[in-house]
């Protein structure tokens, strides 16, 4: 599969599907191999571009520090590789982050944006500080996890909703799987760069059609997040889905609709 060397670095990238160019950008800790589920829809209606982001992957794991405008960089240098002057941009968590710093970075590139499941920053409206979790017991850090996920989130809820017992179950496995120093090290630099993530004052340069997406009981990115991002892109959009961060799995209706705006 193909590798680029952009900003100084071999990024992994993958390219499916045929139709409106579609850059998709993963969450915190996400790669092409632990979230290939996730793009495929997108690829079945669109030319559809997924990355392994710096530090994460089979991409290249630079020193750090790592800073939002990084990433935003990876992103648009990819997009320049593939021969993408404008095309439309999904991101999810994390990845939805990039999108923001990648839209206000070069809004006239973006020809429509879906927020999901993410927050714009700054003192008010930031998401959970995830990095903090590298600091406790892994048990902790499990517990408090299937907490922000969906705030509805109990063994006695899990028993009755097969699907929240699956998502769980996945993120527990992504939780105690072993990985390398760099691998470690990339992952951290990435919750690093999270964590100082702030668009708020400059969301008013997007000029696209926004959809933002939010799960009614997400505790990482929670719905007043998705707010202020609708309140302040002009003609955005906001839809509120049942289900928590991972809400694209919850809610049916969730993956059509963001694919049907972002390919229309």
């Amino acid at each position: 599969m193909p590798t680029a060397h952009l900003n100084g670095i071999d990024v992994y990238f993958e390219r499916k599907g045929e139709g409106r160019p579609l850059l998709f950008l993963n969450g915190s800790g996400a790669t092409l191999a632990s979230d290939g589920m996730l793009v495929q829809p997108f690829t079945e209606s669109a030319d559809t571009v997924a990355a392994d982001q710096r530090g994460l992957g089979r991409t290249e794991i630079p020193p750090g520090p790592y800073t939002m405008a990084d990433y935003a960089a990876d992103a648009l240098a990819l997009a320049d590789h593939v021969g993408w002057p404008t095309f439309a941009l999904v991101g999810v968590s994390f990845g939805g982050m990039v999108a923001q710093e990648v839209a206000v970075t070069a809004p006239g590139r973006i020809e429509r944006l879906a927020l999901l499941c993410t927050s714009p920053g700054g003192a008010d409206a930031a998401s959970f500080p995830l990095h903090t979790l590298e600091k406790v017991s892994p048990e902790d850090r499990l517990a408090t996890g299937m907490r922000i996920l969906d705030r509805r989130f109990t063994p006695e809820w899990l028993a009755e909703h097969p699907v929240d017992k699956m998502i769980v179950d996945g993120f527990a496995q992504r939780q105690s799987a072993d990985h390398t120093a760099d691998q470690a090290r990339g992952m951290a630099e990435q919750l690093a760069a999270r964590s100082h993530h702030d668009v708020v004052d400059r969301l008013g340069r997007i000029t696209c059609p926004t959809f933002v997406g939010s799960g009614r009981y997400d505790g990482i990115a929670p719905v007043a997040n998705g707010e202020v991002i609708a309140a302040r892109v002009s003609g955005a959009t906001l839809h509120i889905y049942e289900g928590g961060h991972l809400f694209m799995f919850q809610d049916a209706a969730a993956l059509p609709e963001v694919v049907g705006f972002l390919t229309t």
